[in-house]
């Protein structure tokens, strides 16, 4: 994981008509990528209607981009909000836009809104009305100007969270006074596969085959070994511009797999800004003709799979002799692994095999600069006495609402009974 210092709070825009105008991502940045999708189909022409179609084809780009432009900021003061939300599969993203007429400081001002939750299975067509509750605002990096990203959580009617909702439990548990005394800090690396759209196979592979072996892939350059560096830098800017805490990023073991960093973030706003920067890649491989796959083990056999890796402290962690404040929470750990690993990302156990820098699904590990642990913990964090652990257990496809308030009850919230903790202890071979 790249090196992050310190989290930053949770970013609250601040709408003001003097605004500066923002440049937003356009169609123009990926012209060349549509215009290769269309090759075949030109190349067969005349050269006459070749030109006449390139000519054609960069009219329309204009225009569009023309509209896409609009600053609309001298002529009214309204401006665009996309209220994003959680769909019915747990790990899809749904949004939609409206108008809002007047500036706004915190998620609270917007009003609520609705959708049919019955096209996106989570609520039956004849009670099919589901609420959004805006909680989180990010710039649209899209839009740019004044518009804005929502982050929302979803409710029956009758304000009850449903089940979809993972972020009103997590909410609760980051409120409770004992883990906001310990100021938990959150550090994910989110990997992710590019996929090519008619034959779902990865970014750079040749079509029904494979490339080389795993080796020179993982942060390499060059046109044999990098493939989507463009869809990774385009993402790393748009979520510096929305005001995402992103730490860093690097192309991965498998070709075609990328990693983004993201943190350190407090609390519940890990899971906010994971969800947005989701959100955000999601957009851009739209418009970059290519398919984003969050699937732990998208190529089976001798290829990594993708996992969602969470470093985690808390303010005891951090200080002095928090070495065993981390050896305890380890224990913890251990005594709830099933519970963890339950709730880590569907299609895991294709992932944790104890192979690719994974530790075996069925059994709880931990050690020091060890990627083949459930738990690893950093040579410098060992050296210092004081630091950090990674779970590496997650997947992909986690949902970082449920895994960074699950690492937080555990280690902050769970009591275990002291036979439990010494039984765990020798385990592990242990001494806390």
């Amino acid at each position: 994981m790249a090196q992050i210092l310190a989290p930053i709070s949770q970013w609250q825009m601040r709408i003001a008509k003097d605004s500066a105008p923002a440049c937003p991502m356009t169609a123009k940045m990926w012209s060349s990528l549509v215009f290769k999708q269309n090759k075949k189909g030109i190349v067969k022409s005349s050269g006459k209607f070749r030109v006449f179609a390139l000519k054609s084809e960069n009219s329309t780009i204009n225009r569009m981009e023309d509209l896409l432009n609009l600053d609309l900021t001298p002529y009214t003061d309204k401006f665009v909000a996309e209220y994003i939300w959680i769909g019915g599969s747990g790990i899809d993203l749904r949004s939609k836009s409206r108008t809002i007429s007047k500036p706004i400081e915190h998620p609270s001002e917007l009003p609520k809104w609705n959708y049919d939750g019955s096209s996106t299975g989570q609520a039956p067509g004849e009670d099919s009305e589901v609420i959004l509750y805006p909680q989180a605002i990010f710039k649209d990096p899209f839009r740019g100007g004044n518009n804005i990203l929502v982050m929302c959580d979803t409710y029956t009617p009758q304000g009850e969270p449903i089940p979809t909702n993972k972020r009103h439990r997590a909410a609760e548990i980051f409120s409770n006074k004992k883990v906001i005394d310990e100021v938990p800090w959150f550090g994910i690396e989110q990997e992710y596969t590019l996929l090519q759209t008619e034959v779902k196979w990865p970014l750079g592979w040749p079509v029904g085959g494979y490339p080389g072996p795993q080796g020179p892939y993982y942060c390499g350059a060059g046109a044999d070994k990098s493939f989507g560096r463009d869809i990774s830098d385009a993402h790393y800017k748009a979520c510096l511009y929305a005001g995402i805490n992103i730490s860093g990023t690097n192309g991965e073991v498998m070709p075609g797999q990328w990693e983004y960093q993201v943190g350190p973030s407090v609390g519940i706003d890990a899971g906010d800004h994971i969800w947005i920067s989701r959100y955000i890649l999601e957009r851009i491989t739209e418009q970059a003709g290519v398919v984003l796959s969050l699937d732990p083990k998208p190529i089976e056999g001798d290829w990594n799979g993708a996992g969602c890796h969470t470093n985690y402290s808390t303010k005891t962690m951090r200080e002095e002799g928090g070495y065993e404040a981390i050896k305890k929470a380890i224990l913890n750990l251990s005594l709830r692994h099933k519970e963890h690993i339950s709730a880590y990302g569907e299609g895991n156990e294709r992932r944790l095999t104890g192979k690719h820098e994974t530790a075996s699904i069925d059994k709880f590990s931990w050690g020091v600069a060890n990627r083949g642990c459930s738990i690893r913990v950093g040579r410098e964090t060992e050296k210092e006495g004081k630091g950090y652990l990674e779970d590496r257990r997650p997947a992909s496809n986690m949902d970082p609402y449920v895994v960074t308030s699950l690492l937080a009850e555990t280690t902050i919230l769970y009591e275990p009974t002291l036979e439990a903790e010494s039984l765990a202890a020798q385990k592990l071979s242990m001494n806390v």
